[in-house]
């Protein structure tokens, strides 16, 4: 069973899938059609790309009348927050041991 972060990793791999998440992150709510005039492919393509992020918990949906408004949820992020600190920390680590590696070969 996938973890958390290798479940975000795949959902935003997709280019067009990405570029509506960064948008609604950067914009805010929107509608399918609004996102479809700036995506680069069709109102189903888009739908489809929604219902992808909505179902791994990155988007919201509200309706109002016969209109579907999207918003990016960034708590769903928190994996990948996590994810990425930690390897902070690891790499921060490897490279003060290497540091000190080099220090003590200087001398």
């Amino acid at each position: 069973m996938p973890n958390a972060h290798d479940t975000l990793f795949r959902m935003l791999a997709d280019p067009t899938r990405r570029a509506i998440f960064e948008r609604l992150c950067r914009e805010g709510e929107q509608t399918v059609g609004k996102l479809t005039a700036h995506a680069g492919v069709s109102q189903p393509a888009v739908s489809k790309h929604l219902g992808v992020l909505k179902q791994a918990g990155l988007v919201r949906d509200r309706h109002e009348g016969r209109q579907t408004h999207y918003s990016a949820q960034l708590s769903a992020l928190t994996p990948l927050i996590d994810w990425t600190s930690e390897m902070t920390g690891f790499w921060e680590n490897r490279f003060d041991d290497l540091e000190d590696l080099l220090k003590r070969m200087d001398q």
